[in-house]
């Protein structure tokens, strides 16, 4: 049975992190998660690693592979040559929590700021009609198993402006999917401005990592940026707006007043070099 070696990065935010080296035998078909099963198994059971379905679908395994955020479960031992060594690290951008286990607990604190789904008030559900094309337009966006790995090669969130409030690419995909919605009635155009949706400057990383295939740069992020430069930035139709009596482009804010939270620097502390980090 061939041998693999995996270097596996351990430790806390109260201890000096580093890199162990395993070497794990590979039987056809395992995955990355496979691996760092058998370590707990046989050389390591301390080691901290968050998973639940391997199925690909709770995207509760995302780590770094090779430097290339990755859900563990859905990443082959058979992707990598017979020689090549396996890094294994945390998700670099959140705090770092133990071992390959990071708290993303920020993304949830965003996503209650959403605006949520705001449907007509003034008749009854069972007269709700749209289209086909409507649906299809907004149900990539409901395929978002939330593993965080766009978040995380976000380059905005990970290394420029996190002294800022920015939803990162996760939430803007939440927001497209509700903005495009057909009977949506909520306007979250001023929560977008004040969400740093102009910082994206569509590199398009968050698309390449998605194990989801969503094409959030194209179908999601690029049409909202979009909306912003008509309501704030396009001059005649700040011109018309104001000749009609319109809205002015400005107020908005996020759900109940509340402000974003700006993202806690990531596992510096006990945390893997920055060397090798793909985005």
């Amino acid at each position: 049975m061939p041998l693999v070696h995996l270097n596996v990065f351990r430790g806390t935010p109260q201890t000096e992190g580093g890199y162990v080296g395993y070497d794990v035998p590979v039987e056809e078909g395992m995955v990355v998660l496979d691996a760092l099963h058998w370590i707990q198994a046989n050389e390591a059971p301390d080691l901290a690693v968050r998973w639940n379905c391997k199925a690909a679908k709770c995207g509760s395994c995302g780590c770094e592979i090779n430097g290339k955020p990755s859900l563990a479960c859905k990443t082959r031992m058979s992707d990598f040559g017979p020689d090549e060594a396996i890094t294994v690290e945390p998700l670099r951008t959140f705090p770092l929590v133990r071992d390959l286990v990071t708290d993303v607990s920020w993304n949830y604190e965003v996503n209650k700021r959403i605006t949520p789904f705001t449907p007509p008030t003034d008749g009854d559900q069972a007269d709700w009609r749209w289209q086909q094309e409507d649906i299809e337009r907004v149900q990539e966006f409901r395929k978002c198993i939330e593993c965080f790995l766009c978040q995380d090669v976000c380059h905005v969130l990970r290394n420029h402006e996190t002294d800022r409030p920015f939803v990162g690419p996760r939430f803007l995909v939440r927001t497209a999917g509700l903005e495009m919605h057909p009977i949506d009635q909520a306007d979250r155009t001023a929560d977008l401005k004040d969400g740093g949706v102009g910082y994206c400057n569509i590199t398009k990383c968050c698309t390449e990592v998605c194990p989801e295939h969503i094409r959030i740069t194209d179908n999601a992020i690029i049409p909202l940026k979009e909306r912003v430069a008509d309501r704030y930035y396009d001059p005649i139709q700040i011109a018309w707006r104001k000749i009609r009596g319109g809205r002015s482009g400005t107020g908005g804010g996020s759900r109940a007043g509340e402000s974003l939270p700006v993202l806690p620097g990531g596992s510096s502390t006990g945390s893997p070099p920055s060397d090798g980090a793909g985005s």
